[in-house]
């Protein structure tokens, strides 16, 4: 397919990670943003074609890129008390549906007769609402900036549908603020990061030149394929090897500095920023979105009154290591034993771009210091 094999040929992508590896003269940690590059970069097996030297490496770090694992687990308790009401009509995308609370998910919720439907869009939802008057629909609006103007658009619409049967359970969370908390956290060793193309596609990536400025590291803007991401590891090696800190766009097919200006209106018109609770991490100030007062009457937490619910996390996970880059999925203790895709303990195992269900789906298991993958992965799995 045009515009795809192009970016996935493994005679340049060898090519590429020979470039990297001559550019290479130090150590050197980039953390990826967004789990979808995770996935690509353990589906393809780019992190090993990197150089690993003693003297002379560059190691990916797995950054917290993935809004379904972020999703703090008091909001997934809220989803789930909701959902269980008389005369709600729970909707939300299927990568939610498995994501455990403290007691179930949302598909053991359907399965004790509670109306939880998969759409595919939050327009879906809208129309629902207009279909159902006597029912009251709620969306669970999870994301980073890129699905948030379309959550955003649901809302507006409703307002000018004049429906009073509709609402937003709203987990949007903004990926700079994420960025900062991270450099900012004492003992980080991040020389650079690769910002995610999607986000950057909607917002433009203003706000990076001052972040890279500030905390002097180089962010660059990099898409999903083998050859984008190969392409953005080589620019920031480049960069941290010649001392540069600058916000470089690797993804000038898709991303404009400036970005979506009229998503960003629609956004801005909508919702306003908020500190919001990251799963793992903690609050991160102003690192969020919620419903701002012409739209306060969808808010599905005021609707419903669940403003009371507090949780805590299980023990066994260690999923906010993991999405802080401080260990890789492997070196969690439940990884593989007490949680599986089957049986998660947290949300980096079931979500489709959770770092350690890339871990687990691709045969990243470490045994006796080495990874073990395919058929020998198999095979110890059950063991680990």
């Amino acid at each position: 397919m045009k515009y795809l094999t192009e970016f996935r040929n493994g005679e340049i992508a060898r090519a590429m990670a020979r470039e990297i590896a001559q550019a290479t003269t130090r150590p050197w940690k980039i953390m990826e943003v967004c789990g979808g590059q995770t996935h690509s970069i353990i589906k393809n097996g780019i992190d090993q074609m990197l150089p690993h030297g003693p003297d002379a490496s560059v190691e990916m770090i797995h950054g917290p890129g993935c809004p379904v694992c972020v999703t703090p687990l008091e909001l997934i308790d809220k989803a789930l008390a909701i959902a269980a009401q008389p005369g709600v009509i729970f909707c939300s995308f299927g990568d939610m549906l498995r994501v455990p609370g403290t007691e179930g998910d949302l598909f053991q919720v359907k399965g004790r007769g509670g109306n939880v439907r998969v759409v595919y869009s939050p327009l879906d939802a809208v129309e629902l609402a207009q279909k159902n008057p006597g029912k009251q629909v709620v969306f669970f609006g999870v994301g980073f900036e890129t699905t948030a103007p379309a959550n955003a658009m649901s809302v507006h619409l409703a307002r000018r549908l004049g429906l009073k049967n509709f609402t937003l359970l709203v987990s949007h969370v903004l990926v700079p603020p994420a960025i900062e908390a991270i450099l900012s956290a004492p003992g980080q060793q991040i020389g650079a990061f690769l910002a995610a193309g999607h986000v950057c596609s909607v917002m433009g990536y203003w706000e990076y030149p001052p972040l890279a400025e500030k905390y002097g590291v180089p962010i660059i803007v990099t898409g999903f394929e083998p050859l984008d991401l190969l392409d953005g590891i080589r620019r920031a090696v480049v960069q941290l090897e010649s001392g540069r800190h600058e916000a470089e766009n690797a993804y000038g097919r898709v991303v404009t500095f400036e970005g979506n200006r009229a998503a960003q209106q629609l956004l801005k018109d909508v919702f306003e920023v908020t500190d919001r609770a990251w799963r793992g991490i903690g609050v991160i100030p102003r690192s969020g979105w919620r419903l701002n007062a012409n739209y306060r009457e969808f808010d599905a937490e005021e609707r419903f009154q669940i403003a009371g619910i507090h949780t805590e996390e299980s023990p066994l996970c260690h999923s906010g290591d993991v999405l802080r880059g401080a260990i890789k999925p492997a070196g969690c203790p439940a990884f593989g034993n007490e949680c599986t895709p089957r049986h998660p303990l947290g949300a980096t195992m079931v979500s489709s771009e959770g770092a350690c269900a890339a871990y687990y789906n691709y045969g990243r298991f470490f045994v006796g210091g080495r990874i073990v993958k395919g058929w020998e992965c198999r095979l110890l799995a059950g063991s680990l």
